[in-house]
């Protein structure tokens, strides 16, 4: 089976974005260009590692080539994901990289690679799974602007959750949850 390629020159609109309701939301990174539509599932801490690496990424791409930072310009994609959101895939391994030629953003994300345990090799599964010749991967080149609206949006969308404790970092429920730095005590928000 051939390796199946989503993959997006200079997209319309590529965002990170949520269905449910805090505590039970499932996160996308969805791209469109024209009719096409493409919707990868991901969990909450890749939409927010991606984030952060990409506006590390970009601010050593300014200082390496000498340059301004790309300034915030225009208004931030705060629409919801379009519909219909069909998952393609779960989210696996991802990379970020920069094309200096094309001055473009390049992030690729490749699916979660199951499989027979015996059939993986012993030594690195790891290695194994992200070599997978049929695993499908969503590639997504963007221009600096781009990718720092992302990055701003991924960093609200997770804030906008469940509030952490203040103790154990762990998300609080509406009805408070058990935190281990409180021996077993059930801990509330503050009024």
């Amino acid at each position: 089976m051939a390796r199946v390629v989503h993959s997006y020159d200079d997209p319309e609109r590529f965002v990170a974005g949520t269905v449910g309701e805090p505590g039970a939301r499932t996160f996308f990174l969805q791209a469109r260009a024209g009719h096409r539509l493409t919707s990868v599932a991901c969990e909450k801490e890749q939409v927010m590692a991606l984030a952060e690496r990409l506006d590390v990424m970009l601010d050593e791409v300014a200082r390496r080539f000498d340059r301004d930072p790309v300034a915030a310009s225009g208004v931030d994609d705060t629409a919801p994901l379009e519909q219909p959101i069909e998952e393609e895939f779960r989210a696996g391994t991802m990379t970020l990289a920069w094309e200096a030629d094309a001055e473009r953003v390049v992030i690729e994300v490749f699916a979660v690679v199951t499989g027979d345990p015996a059939e993986l090799e012993e030594s690195d599964p790891v290695a194994a799974a992200m070599e997978s010749d049929d695993a499908e991967v969503f590639v997504v080149r963007i221009t600096e602007e781009q990718a720092r609206a992302f990055a701003r949006r991924a960093v609200a969308l997770v804030a906008s959750g469940r509030p952490s404790c203040p103790f154990c970092g762990r998300p609080i429920d509406a009805d408070g949850h058990i935190c281990p730095r409180a021996n077993g005590y059930r801990r509330h928000l503050p009024e």
